[in-house]
């Protein structure tokens, strides 16, 4: 097995994945990406170091997808695996009485389904360099506390909370460490999305009227370094991640009562 440490990221042709792949690669490493969008990943790939990295076009609802973009990975590796980070999801928004049956299957898919079949595919090769090796999973401030307009998407992300938790624990005898990562509102494309297919509002119209503060994508790159690192279970990142996270725990009340204000405000 090569000496050289090797991380595979779902969803690595943008945003947080490509983050996460620069600061890793800057590192050493030895990158993987795998997402459907293959021109996003070989832009992210030309950023960076010449023989750093592989891609593999994976859509992360496909169980056999997901080894057999991690055999090829671990091949082009020299076959080791020391973490995967569950990073592909995509953000729904608005009324759930609003939403398609499609939009909320295809979030469920991707962000839950695509998560424990990463987890899955990921066991075995993570079991081998184990201890030490680790399963990163991407949540959300979402998956602190609900908030009007966001049943589905936050649904799937106090999903991953608790996926990584059970990890954490089923994991513990074969040394495999699991956490996931609780970002605010980040600075990636999925900011200039809708939300829904009948808004046309931007999301990032919605967080800047609100008063809240866009992460750098930087940050959450490193805040995984760290959790790569480190023996946490939940790592938050952001202003508002680390207030949620802090009302929720000792003001809930204080919380609901804001949420309902909020959703009584947007006239819904």
């Amino acid at each position: 097995m090569g000496e050289r440490k090797a991380i595979f990221i779902s969803g690595g042709g943008s945003g947080i994945g490509r983050a996460i792949a620069r600061h890793f690669a800057e590192q050493g490493w030895f990158v993987g990406l795998g997402d459907i969008n293959v021109q996003g990943m070989e832009d992210t790939e030309g950023l960076l170091p010449g023989g750093h990295s592989y891609s593999h076009k994976l859509d992360v609802r496909d169980r056999q997808a997901w080894d057999e973009a991690l055999a090829a990975f671990a091949t082009a590796s020299g076959g080791r695996i020391d973490v995967v980070v569950n990073n592909a999801g995509i953000g729904t928004g608005g009324p759930l009485h609003e939403l398609e049956q499609d939009e909320i299957d295809r979030c469920l898919d991707i962000n839950i389904k695509g998560v424990l079949y990463g987890a899955q595919a990921a066991y075995p090769y993570l079991q081998k360099t184990a201890p030490g090796s680790c399963l990163v999973n991407i949540a959300s401030a979402a998956g602190i506390t609900g908030g009007t307009g966001m049943s589905v998407y936050s649904a799937t992300k106090f999903a991953v909370r608790g996926i990584a938790e059970s990890l954490d624990a089923e994991w513990t005898p074969d040394g495999i460490k699991s956490c996931s990562i609780c970002p605010s509102f980040i600075e990636t494309p999925l900011l200039d999305g809708t939300g829904n297919r009948r808004s046309n509002e931007p999301v990032r119209d919605r967080v800047i009227e609100a008063g809240l503060e866009i992460t750098p994508v930087e940050e959450v790159a490193k805040t995984v370094w760290n959790a790569v690192h480190g023996d946490d279970l939940h790592y938050l990142v952001g202003k508002t991640a680390k207030r949620l996270n802090f009302a929720k725990r000792w003001m809930p009340g204080r919380v609901r009562k804001k949420n309902k204000e909020s959703a009584a405000l947007l006239g819904k």
